[in-house]
């Protein structure tokens, strides 16, 4: 059964049905319906980032992870980390409230820095720590480049597989760059002798990610969700 029921999305974020639904169907066909998760949206905010806040991709992003956690959580939140060469902000979205949400959170922000993975990953942690939640965490993780310190991103991935969470990290641009390098090798961090498990997926949106149906970019975000609960089990990572 859904975190939240289809009639409170059609009453809070009517907007969100069509995403809503689709992400129920991907959760059932990964073998998902009923799981619990915890939810929580990392969007890079470096200056490379500008034209997917100005066409709405990070708002449209914003809104599919919405529909997604209605289903795995039943809080209606997501909180959300936005990062560049620090941490600008961390807050949340809502369903009764996502509406232009990122771009009112964005005008509170400053300056937009360079690509710095292992802040927001900290922050992440903190914050999952903090909250006191013993339901395993999906991060979705977006970005339009690699980290600028590619070994402290390593490091901080390898000490979150000992804790109950899993990071999928979407691309946004050029599928032929070199900027995801990193993400295109994370299967290469050996397991158990750099991670206890495999505890992150990557997968590219293109250069228009809301081109991605919500059909498609449900699947690939929680298609790796499966093989990490049973892994983190097995590891008693997970209860």
């Amino acid at each position: 059964m859904a975190g939240i029921s289809l009639t409170k999305i059609e009453e809070t974020a009517p907007a969100l049905v069509g995403p809503y639904k689709s992400a129920g169907v991907s959760l059932t066909k990964h073998g998902l319906g009923g799981q619990r998760a915890a939810v929580c949206l990392v969007v890079d905010y470096s200056g490379s980032m500008k034209p997917y806040y100005d066409d709405g991709s990070v708002q449209a992003l914003a809104d599919r992870v919405l529909g997604l956690s209605a289903h795995l959580d039943d809080d209606g939140t997501v909180p959300v980390v936005f990062f560049s060469t620090d941490v600008d902000a961390v807050t949340d979205i809502t369903l009764d409230d996502h509406r232009g949400r990122i771009e009112r959170i964005v005008a509170g922000l400053g300056h937009m820095g360079r690509t710095s993975y292992h802040l927001a990953m900290d922050a992440v942690i903190d914050h999952y720590l903090d909250s006191g939640s013993d339901a395993p965490a999906l991060v979705v993780f977006q970005t339009d480049g690699g980290p600028i310190n590619k070994l402290a991103a390593e490091r901080y991935l390898c000490k979150a597989a000992e804790l109950p969470m899993f990071w999928q990290f979407i691309g946004f641009g050029d599928r032929g760059s070199k900027q995801f390098d990193f993400l295109r090798r994370l299967d290469e961090l050996a397991v158990p002798h750099k991670r206890v498990v495999d505890n992150a997926g990557f997968f590219h949106a293109g250069p228009d990610p809301r081109e991605v149906s919500d059909a498609e970019l449900y699947d690939r975000m929680v298609a790796e969700f499966p093989q990490w609960l049973a892994a983190a089990r097995a590891r008693g990572i997970l209860a």
